[in-house]
């Protein structure tokens, strides 16, 4: 199972941000999907037990479905971003519907940072987006949300593959509840003894 994005991604697409080009041990965390009412509270005291700061990509919907678990991430200071109103597969979505479905949700969410569902977006989206969104991709992605996936497994592959400036994928969702609250806090102590830090765009 691949964890980092083939370079040729990035080159293939260079206006998309991969990762960022840093001078310390810095690595910006992403969380996708939520906010859940009950995984993304204890995402939350877990970052907050490693003063660590993320960019939470949100859905439009659960936003709507769960604004007091919304507000709990800006409140503990954290970024946001936009990932559609209902976590739609560029690929499959006619181009006008899609970006009313990112509209809709930056009316909840308020952020010029976008990440597409399951990375999949096509060029003529990223050409249009791209004039009011910094649009977010990813280096490693953790597999947190395949709960076949052993915890042990991803937790010792995401270690691994991370390299300072790389963007790191998790998800404050359901599916991911089994890997995520076993990988984050590992993950955290382990990259902070190193001297790590985890840090947002803004």
């Amino acid at each position: 199972m691949k964890v980092q994005t083939p370079r040729f991604l990035h080159k293939l697409f260079p206006r998309l941000i991969w990762k960022e080009s840093v001078t310390s041990k810095e690595i910006y965390l992403t969380f996708d999907d939520g906010p859940h009412p009950n995984i993304t509270p204890k995402i939350l005291n877990i970052l907050a037990q490693f003063d660590a700061k993320a960019c939470f990509f949100c859905v439009g919907e659960n936003v709507h479905k769960h604004p007091d678990t919304f507000q709990s991430v800006l409140e503990a200071g954290h970024q946001v971003g936009n990932h559609t109103y209902n976590h739609l597969n560029g690929w499959k979505t006619p181009d006008n519907m899609y970006f009313e479905n990112v509209q809709q949700c930056n009316e909840k969410v308020h952020s010029s940072y976008f990440r597409p569902p399951y990375g999949k977006i096509k060029s003529s989206q990223i050409k249009a987006l791209k004039k009011k969104y910094n649009i977010v991709m990813w280096t490693v992605i953790t597999h947190d949300y395949d709960s076949k996936y052993d915890s042990e497994i991803c937790l010792k592959k995401a270690i691994q593959k991370t390299r300072p400036g790389d963007v790191v994928v998790f998800h404050d969702s359901l599916k991911a509840e089994k890997n995520v609250l076993y990988v984050l806090p590992k993950y955290l102590e382990h990259l902070s003894k190193l001297g790590y830090r985890f840090v947002t765009w803004k």
